[in-house]
């Protein structure tokens, strides 16, 4: 009996190794913009690299294909994407299990000197929402055979990039007509600088860029990515930002100013102040899991879901058991089987 089951086992692996090999492979290409939108005196660098997808049958064909945009997350980029996510094979794999059909994936490189752009345009270093929108879109349809129109494109992103996916979304719905945000990180710019307080009497210790650097020092990476996002200040080096809050040794000092950009810069805001662009959109969803280990995303998550319920902005909201990345980037994850799927439903796949 051992040995039958044994045999058993063997032949159905033996079944899946041989079906997987089956699945037709999509095409990886790296590509590069230098945009003028992200110009700076910041010493950001204003020529990106992106990484796209391909479908399979794309060289073999002259069919037009819809795009989703996706964004990677905080400390990452578009080629980690690739080769540590292997968001390339679950495509391949979701294509071929028809959970979605033949589509074009963006990636773009938005980490920067501080390993993170929120994608949000910065007084300081560069107009990284009009990249992601704008310039990076009309480059796509330029290079690629896209379905140039908003019905067809999509956005999307983890993280961060879940953060940027609604903001971007949001300020742009005759671009992108449909956004899913997996765990988006710092709706409220504001509330997540309340939680990480003590990073911020750390913030005295990092007096040069390179400081950042020291193993020591990476959390404080994000306190002043934020900064340059939302408080940039180009008259300020060597961080080009404002902080929100400092410490003379225990004395909390608040720069009102600051507090208030980033209240008014969070993409929570942006519910309120773009309210008719929200209409607009054909489809939202965000999703996040209740063990997040960043313990601002879990109630950032709910508010920003609440707040559009209130203001009855249809949409999707779903909190599932898992961390921060655990239900992601995986074989039958958050990407393959909820953000693939949703895309499916919502965008348009014929010219």
């Amino acid at each position: 009996m051992k040995k039958a089951g044994i045999l058993i086992i063997t032949f159905l692996l033996s079944i899946q190794f041989l079906s997987a090999q089956n699945i037709p492979v999509g095409k990886v290409v790296t590509t590069y913009i230098t945009a003028k939108s992200l110009q700076n005196k910041a010493g950001e660098n204003p020529q990106r690299r992106v990484s796209v997808y391909l479908p399979p049958g794309y060289e073999q064909s002259e069919k037009r294909y819809p795009v989703i945009y996706f964004l990677h997350g905080f400390f990452w980029s578009d080629s980690l994407l690739v080769s540590s996510d292997k968001i390339n094979h679950i495509l391949d794999r979701a294509i071929h299990l028809k959970k979605i059909r033949p589509v074009i994936v963006v990636m773009p490189d938005e980490s920067t000197v501080f390993k993170g752009s929120f994608y949000a345009n910065s007084k300081s270093s560069g107009n990284w929402s009009d990249f992601t929108s704008v310039d990076l879109v009309n480059d796509i349809d330029k290079k690629y055979r896209t379905i140039p129109n908003k019905e067809s494109r999509g956005i999307s992103g983890h993280s961060m990039g879940g953060n940027g996916a609604l903001r971007n979304a949001i300020l742009h719905p005759e671009v992108f007509s449909s956004v899913y945000a997996l765990s988006p990180g710092v709706l409220d710019a504001r509330y997540f600088a309340l939680t990480e307080m003590d990073s911020y009497k750390n913030a005295a210790d990092i007096k040069e860029i390179k400081d950042l650097s020291k193993s020591q020092n990476a959390r404080m990476n994000i306190i002043f990515a934020i900064a340059r996002a939302y408080n940039g200040n180009p008259s300020k080096p060597p961080f080009f930002a404002d902080l929100p809050f400092s410490f003379d040794g225990e004395r909390l000092k608040v720069n009102a100013e600051a507090v208030e950009d980033l209240r008014k810069n969070s993409t929570s805001e942006l519910l309120f102040t773009h309210y008719e662009n929200l209409k607009m959109l054909t489809a939202i969803k965000l999703d996040w899991g209740r063990n997040d280990e960043f313990k601002h995303i879990p109630v950032t998550c709910r508010n920003f879901s609440q707040t559009l319920e209130i203001l009855k902005i249809k949409h999707e909201a779903e909190e599932y058991i898992g961390t921060h990345g655990s239900e992601v980037s995986k074989e039958n994850g958050r990407i393959e089987n909820s953000m693939l799927p949703f895309f499916n439903d919502h965008l348009k796949f014929e010219q």
